[in-house]
């Protein structure tokens, strides 16, 4: 009797913190890396560009694929309408690109051949706790860190190696 009530105990002690605290940081930030890769997938496998949107102010996300000169909602009901980060948690700077942003909207495309806009974006909780991501353009990988992170940017390239490049691409 005394193992099952230690037993029961461990269960509700993992389980209680869960469900009177709500979502935390840290799931959102691993919710909205699930979210990046579904794009990712559904980008692949549609094999048209998906766009999806982030506005900073509203703490809501959504997503569009471009078809052609349209943009229009995935079929995925999902998508049926903008998704909202939790009330306790909001986008503080998205960068994409060279454009960073750290109020109204922001967009990221995800392209068909696995391709997505370099990007990094970072959330804070009420307790002004910092998580960031940051998207690696080629590979698709996304790191985390709960700091800034500080982005190399490229070097350019010397002037001696462009006319190489310019005279292998005619």
């Amino acid at each position: 009797m005394l193992i099952v009530l230690f037993l029961l105990g461990g269960v509700l002690a993992l389980v209680i913190p869960r469900i009177v605290i709500g979502e935390d940081l840290s799931s959102t930030g691993r919710k909205f890396i699930g979210t990046l890769r579904s794009l990712q997938g559904m980008a692949a496998t549609t094999q048209k560009q998906v766009k999806l949107y982030l506005d900073l102010d509203r703490g809501t996300y959504w997503a569009m694929v471009v078809d052609g000169r349209e943009e229009k909602r995935p079929l995925d009901a999902t998508w049926a309408t903008p998704l909202s980060l939790p009330e306790s948690i909001r986008f503080t700077e998205v960068s994409v690109g060279l454009t960073k942003r750290t109020y109204g909207r922001a967009d990221l495309s995800f392209f068909p051949n696995g391709r997505i806009d370099p990007a990094t974006v970072y959330l804070t909780d009420a307790g002004n706790s910092l998580l960031g991501l940051a998207v690696d353009p080629l590979t698709g990988r996304i790191r985390t860190s709960d700091q800034r992170f500080d982005l190399t940017r490229a070097r350019p390239i010397p002037d001696r190696v462009k006319i190489l490049l310019q005279a292998a691409a005619k």
